[in-house]
C-alpha cells in the first residue's frame, strides 16, 4: 500500500509549465524526509516524473485502484477534488485538505474588483454567489460527516478565519492547524547582494498581471508618480494592451525560474508588492527572506506575516498618503539586514511533515 496521494488541479510539467509550483516545493521536502508520495494531477493526460515525484493522470488511478493510507487535498474544488472524493474517499485511512484561498472565499466579497478589461457580466457575478454559498454548504457537510478522517491545514490565520466565517464551523471537531508556506529553498541558501549596483528603484514580480489584487496598476500610478524613479515589472498578461506603460517602467513579459529572479533581485534597491487581497503573498516572503528591503501593502493578512520582519515596511494602498523616496532611504539605511527564518521549510513545511507522520503512525 502506497503512503501519500497528494491531489492537485494542476502541477509543474515536463514542458517548463509551473502550475501550482507551491505543491510540488512541499513535495520535495516530503520526499526528503523520507516519506512516499505520489501525485494525482486532474489536468494531466499522461503519467510523468518531475524530480523523481511520480505523477499520474486520474484514469491512472482508476484503473489501478491503489489505496493509500493519506489523501493531501491542495486548494480543493468541487470538479475535481469533490467528485473524486465521492467516489474513492474510502480508499484512503487519512485526508489532510491544504487550504490556499479560493476554495473557501466569497470571491466576489473577498476579492477586488477586477479591472474593467477583465470584468464579467452582471448575470456572471450573480452565479458566482449562488456557487459560492453551494460550495461552502457542500464543503461544510463532507468536513461535518467526516470529521473523524480528516485534518485542516491553513496557510495563514486570516485564512480559518474566512473559513470559520463562511462555512459557519466555528467548533468543528476535526483538527486545525495554521502553517504558512515555505519560502524557495534558494532563498534561504543566499542572501540579498547589496554591493550589486542597482539598475532599478523598485522591483515587482507577478504571476499575473490581469488580476486586479496584484495592484499592477497601483505600480503603474507610483512609476507617473516618481518619473526620476525606475521600476521593473515581471510577469505575464494584457495589462498593458489597455493601459499605457510609463517610460520609466521596464517590463519583462516571462515567467522567471528562482535563480533568474535572483538576478533581478540583486539590480535592485527594493521590492514593491502592492495586494488588495492575499492569503500570505509568497513571493514578498521570499524577497523578504532573501534580505530586500520590501514595501507591500497594509493590510490584515500583511500585518500578521510580515509583522517582525525589518526589513518589510506596510504602506497604504492609497499612495498619494505616503512618500516612497523617504520610504525607501528609510529601509536601505539598515542594510545589510539579518537573515529571517520565519518562512524557512523548518518553521513551514517541517510541521506539515510532523502533521502527515502522525498520521500515518505506526506505518512508517
Amino acid at each position: 500500500m502506497k503512503k501519500i496521494l497528494v491531489a492537485v488541479a494542476d502541477y509543474p510539467r515536463l514542458d517548463g509549465g509551473r502550475a501550482m509550483s507551491f505543491v510540488h516545493v512541499r513535495n520535495r521536502y516530503y520526499v526528503e524526509a523520507g516519506l512516499d508520495v505520489e501525485v494525482l494531477n486532474f489536468s494531466s493526460k499522461i503519467n510523468y516524473e518531475i524530480d523523481g515525484i511520480p505523477v499520474i493522470t486520474l484514469q491512472n488511478f482508476q484503473e489501478n485502484l491503489k489505496k493509500f493510507q493519506i489523501l493531501i487535498c491542495h486548494a480543493a474544488n468541487l470538479r475535481n477534488h469533490y467528485k473524486f472524493l465521492r467516489k474513492y474517499d474510502i480508499n484512503f485511512k487519512q485526508i489532510i485538505f491544504i487550504f490556499h484561498g479560493h476554495e473557501i472565499l466569497k470571491i466576489n466579497e473577498a476579492y477586488p474588483k477586477p479591472y474593467d478589461f477583465c470584468r464579467r457580466s452582471l448575470w456572471k457575478d450573480k452565479f458566482q454567489d449562488f456557487y459560492d454559498c453551494f460550495k461552502f454548504e457542500v464543503w461544510r457537510k463532507y468536513f461535518l460527516k467526516n470529521s473523524k478522517k480528516i485534518k485542516l491545514i491553513f496557510v495563514s490565520r486570516w485564512l480559518y478565519e474566512q473559513f470559520k466565517k463562511n462555512l459557519h464551523l466555528n467548533k468543528f471537531k476535526g483538527k486545525t492547524y495554521i502553517v504558512h508556506n515555505s519560502v524557495g529553498r534558494i532563498f534561504e541558501q543566499v542572501s540579498y547582494n547589496v554591493f550589486q549596483k542597482k539598475e532599478f528603484d523598485f522591483i515587482t514580480i507577478r504571476g499575473n498581471l490581469d488580476d486586479s489584487k496584484y495592484g499592477v496598476d497601483l505600480v503603474v500610478a507610483m512609476a507617473k508618480k516618481y518619473p526620476k524613479m525606475k521600476f521593473l515589472l515581471i510577469g505575464k498578461g494584457q495589462f498593458f494592451n489597455y493601459n499605457d506603460k510609463p517610460k520609466n517602467l521596464i517590463w519583462v513579459e516571462e515567467t522567471l525560474l528562482h535563480e533568474k529572479m535572483l538576478d533581478y533581485m540583486d539590480k535592485s534597491k527594493c521590492a514593491l508588492f502592492f495586494t488588495r487581497e492575499d492569503t500570505q503573498g509568497v513571493m514578498a516572503c521570499e524577497c523578504a527572506t532573501y534580505g530586500m528591503p520590501v514595501i507591500t501593502s497594509d493590510i490584515d493578512v500583511c500585518r500578521e506575516i510580515f509583522g517582525g520582519m525589518h526589513n518589510v515596511v506596510l504602506m497604504p494602498n492609497n499612495i498619494s498618503q505616503w512618500n516612497a523616496v523617504k520610504v525607501v532611504d528609510r529601509l536601505l539605511v539598515n542594510l545589510p539586514y539579518k537573515k529571517n527564518s520565519m518562512y524557512y521549510a523548518k518553521n513551514t513545511v517541517d510541521k506539515e511533515i510532523k502533521i502527515i507522520k502522525q498520521c500515518l503512525g505506526n506505518w512508517i
